[in-house]
This record gives structure tokens, sequence and C-alpha cells, in this order.
């Protein structure tokens, strides 16, 4: 037959500490394992009220909230305590308490079950601060991306006055004044170089607008027919890139409802990205028509098939792709075009084999309201 157990070593050993207190608060019994805990005695804690072992921010809570709960319902659960010991030393607890009263409802004492709370506390704490770090860090994080697409919408912005100031200085001197081959060759170059950074502003200041909540905007126009800024588009990449040729091919029923200006800037995008990326050996192929009530532009090139890998993350800001770090851009300009397309509702997809790389965008051609 197993022993009896010993109630008063049970009480007194037991995992965690035990208070009983009078109906004025003062401790009646503790065991041995609470006086452990403050580094105290069982007899020194018999005769002292609670609130003697208690933290300050622990007793005025005790007496402002878990005092009134306790006479309200006659227990109280998991109450977060600091009990301070000799040493002054702060001991993290649970505390459970639950009231007795006699047959006419008068208090006759209250016990309390006390757990040591240490590791709890700390690991507690430490997912506040975790928290409060990753807050903290995602706040200056969201600072510093607005501060720097304002930064680029601004700077977009201020450099359009001086490009176009160069961009009028070439054509000056291209159609009033007399230059050698040689110097029209460079004022040719030069006004590739203007084109191409007009691009690229337009695309920074696109990409600010849209990531600070401006979206692409539209202004659809079904009174101006698309064609002549296509073509405009094609004879401009071509002027400054005499070396490549350029197969441009249009059957568009016009007029078409959409915002002419920003499909001039998708099939710039697509035309130039094209012209970097293409094989320069081969022609580059671009269509527009209309068909089935669907508007088409497709630019096919030829050269080294897109990987799998970045064929998913063509269309994401500021991605080049493997092997095309050297290029210059800033890997704006195919996010750029998926954005007009899907602005006016359509869809800009990609195909990459060994034969070409094709580019098709699709609108279905219906009047519908701007998307932004």
């Amino acid at each position: 037959m197993a022993p009896l157990e010993d109630f008063e070593d049970l009480f007194d050993t037991a995992p965690c500490g035990y208070l009983s207190l009078s109906a004025d608060g003062v401790i009646g019994h503790a065991n041995q394992r609470i006086a452990d805990w403050i580094g105290s005695t069982r007899a020194d804690l018999v005769g002292c009220r609670l609130q003697e072992i208690m933290s300050v921010p622990s007793r005025i809570f005790f007496e402002t909230n878990v005092a009134p709960l306790l006479r309200l319902q006659g227990f109280v659960d998991e109450v977060a305590m600091d009990l301070i010991g000799r040493a002054r030393t702060k001991v993290p607890c649970l505390v459970n308490a639950a009231e007795r009263r006699d047959a006419a409802g008068g208090l006759l004492f209250t016990r309390l079950t006390v757990f040591r709370a240490t590791e709890r506390r700390r690991y507690e704490r430490a997912l506040v601060d975790a928290a409060d770090a990753t807050e903290r860090a995602a706040a200056a994080e969201r600072e510093t991306s607005e501060l720097r697409e304002q930064f680029i919408a601004v700077l977009g912005h201020d450099l359009r006055n001086p490009l176009a100031s160069i961009s009028s200085g070439v054509r000056l001197l291209t159609e009033r004044e007399t230059v050698t081959p040689r110097g029209r060759q460079i004022l040719t170059l030069m006004q590739g170089s203007v084109i191409r950074a007009s691009d690229l502003i337009d695309n920074v200041l696109d990409f600010a607008r849209g990531r600070l909540g401006g979206g692409i905007i539209l202004a659809r126009d079904a009174q101006f027919a698309l064609t002549p800024v296509l073509e405009q588009v094609v004879a401009e990449l071509a002027s400054v890139n005499p070396d490549r040729m350029i197969d441009a091919r249009f059957a568009v029923d016009e007029p078409v409802g959409c915002d002419r200006v920003r499909l001039g800037q998708l099939l710039s995008n697509l035309l130039g990205n094209a012209i970097a990326h293409g094989a320069k050996g081969e022609p580059i192929i671009v269509r527009a028509q209309t068909r089935d009530g669907v508007l088409e532009i497709a630019v096919a090139n030829g050269g080294k098939p897109i990987a799998e890998a970045t064929m998913k993350r063509l269309f994401q800001p500021f991605f080049r792709g493997d092997g095309r770090s050297h290029k210059v851009g800033l890997g704006l300009g195919l996010h750029i075009a998926s954005e007009i397309a899907k602005a006016h509702g359509g869809s800009l997809n990609v195909n990459s084999d060994v034969d070409e790389t094709r580019f098709t965008f699709t609108m279905p051609l219906i009047e519908s309201t701007c998307r932004s």
C-alpha cells in the first residue's frame, strides 16, 4: 500500500506558492515555496499584509482592480503581479485568488495560489519588444520609401526643363545651321539620348505616381487617329538606331477609344526593349491591327530566348533579368507598359522561344471608364 500523502509537506513544498489572508488582508498562512522565492521565512511572512510584499505598481493594481473584482465575483485568475523580496529583488508572478465566506456572506479568508512567471514574463517582453522593433522598422521603411518616391517624382519633373532646352538646341542646329556630316552624326546621337532620357523620365514619373497613389492616368480620346502616333514612335527610334532594321506595319480601324499618348509610350517601351535586347542582325517586327473587336500591338525580335525564371519577374519594377545588368536603364519600361495595358482594360503578354521573343498588347475595343 502506498504511503499516505503528507499534506503538510505538500502544502510547504508544492511547486507553487500558497498564501491565506484574513478578512483584513493579513497573511495568516504561507508555505515555504513562496518564502524561498522572496528570500524570507514563513514566520516572517505571517502577520504581514499582502501589500507589504508587492511592488508599488502591483499594489496599486491590486487595490484598484483585483480587490473590487474579488468582492464582486469571489475569485480572480492569472493576475500578473510582482512580489518584492528582502533584497528588493522583483519576482514576477501570476496569481489566482478565491474568497471563502460564511453563510451570511461575511468574508472569512482569501486564498491565493502564486506561480512564478519569470521566464514567461521575459518571453512576453521579448515578443512585445520584437513587435515594437518590427513596427518601427516598417514605419521607417515606409517613410524612406515615400521620401524616395517623392524625390524621384520631383527630380523627374525638374529634369524636363533642361532636357527640353537640349532638345530645342539640337533641333535648331540640325534645321538652321550648316553642320558637317560628322557634326550631324553627333547631333543625331544627341537627339537619341534626349529621346531616351525623356522616356526614362516618363517611366520614373509614372512609377512614382503609381506608388504614391495616383496610378496611371488615362485621357481617352476617340476623335484622333492612333496610327500617326505609333508611326512617330517608330520613326524616332529608327532615326537614332540606324543600324537596326524595323519592319512596322499598321492596320488599325480608326478611331480607337484610347489614350494615344499612353499607347505611344507603351510601344516606345516595347520597341526600346527589343532594340536593347534583340539580336542586332535580325529585324524587329512591329504590328498594330484591329480585328474581332480587339486592338493588338505586337513587337517581336530575334535573339536568345528569355529564361523561364526571368519570365516570372519580367514586368516587376527595377527588374532587368539575368545577363542584362550591363544594359542602360532602370528596369521600369516593361513594368510601365504593363500598367498602361491594365489601365486600358487590356493585357500585355510575352512569348519567347528560340525563334523570337514577342510582346503582345491586346485591348477590347469598347468604351469604358478610365482606370487609374
